[in-house]
């Protein structure tokens, strides 16, 4: 029941948020709103923290993996992302993601040494094919300088950082560290990096008081950054990464719906085709080949 509960709060959160940076986006730079985010998620993480009480203590080791988490989970990847949604639909944003799943696999193979199965390598080659199948009337028309093909490269490096931290958080975890504490950690390494970064790009510091970005703020900080990444990385240290990242799955499950209802998203035939593949091949690497054989006895 817990992980039940865990893996269904991160799906609806998370596929959910694609839509709420959408109202980030405008007259406040993205990489301010990132920090008004990080800030306040940070805020809630400490306060919550504080009056546990858990010990903030760590060595100066672990807070180098601390600013790598906050570095590639917490700022520059949702910087990037952010970026990517100036040229996307949050559900071809949300799509692009999905393939963390895949990034995720072979990082641990590559981090902690786990064996990659073949049917991983064949459900990574249906997630490639599906990508371009999304965004073949870019790729036909071979200008790599679309504004479609650029989202396209923001979101997937996005996506690689977003891994590597998320590499970093399994790391903590066989640390024994709490997911709260690392959080906490992370989300202030992460706000004072943003801090660095907006100030380097001389972007503005300015709130926006228009209701829908208030309220998508509140939300993205409150429940897209304090819950769904505690219940994330949750899953991470109880079942492991490679069974927490099929969460990553539904995502555009929830993005799609979403951005159809209040983006006017329009489904054409290359993109039913290439939302099935990235599905599909998601689905064959995390789907345990026991499950698969045990299936097929009980229907002879």
């Amino acid at each position: 029941m817990r992980s039940a509960l865990l893996y269904t709060t991160t799906v609806l959160i998370w596929g959910s948020t694609w839509l709420a940076i959408e109202f980030q986006l405008g007259d406040v730079a993205p990489e301010v709103s990132l920090v008004y985010r990080f800030a306040l998620a940070a805020i809630f993480m400490w306060g919550y923290c504080f009056f546990s009480p858990l010990s903030m203590r760590f060595p100066l080791a672990d807070h180098a993996f601390f600013i790598v988490l906050a570095l590639f989970n917490f700022g520059l990847n949702y910087l990037i992302l952010y970026k990517a949604q100036q040229y996307l639909t949050s559900a071809m944003a949300s799509i692009a993601f999905s393939t963390l799943l895949l990034m995720n696999i072979i990082n641990t193979r590559l981090f902690f040494g786990r064996v990659i199965a073949k049917r991983i390598y064949f459900g990574a080659v249906l997630g490639v094919f599906g990508l371009v199948a999304l965004f073949w009337p870019d790729i036909k028309t071979l200008d790599f300088a679309s504004e479609a093909m650029y989202g396209l490269g923001l979101a997937l490096g996005g996506t690689f950082l977003a891994s590597l931290g998320n590499m970093a958080s399994v790391r903590n975890s066989s640390r024994h560290i709490g997911v709260m504490q690392g959080n906490a950690w992370g989300m202030l390494y992460g706000t004072i990096a943003l801090i660095g970064v907006t100030l380097i790009s001389g972007a503005e510091f300015k709130v926006s008081t228009e209701p829908s970005y208030v309220v998508s703020l509140l939300y993205l900080s409150i429940f897209g950054t304090v819950i769904a990444f505690a219940s994330y990385f949750l899953l991470l240290r109880d079942i492991g990464p490679e069974k927490a990242s099929y969460s990553i799955v539904l995502f555009p499950f929830v993005a799609v719906l979403l951005s159809t209802l209040y983006e006017d998203f329009v489904w054409h035939t290359n993109t039913i085709l290439g939302f099935l593949l990235v599905i599909l091949g998601n689905a064959i690497v995390l789907t345990p080949v026991e499950k698969l054989k045990s299936w097929q006895a009980k229907r002879r």
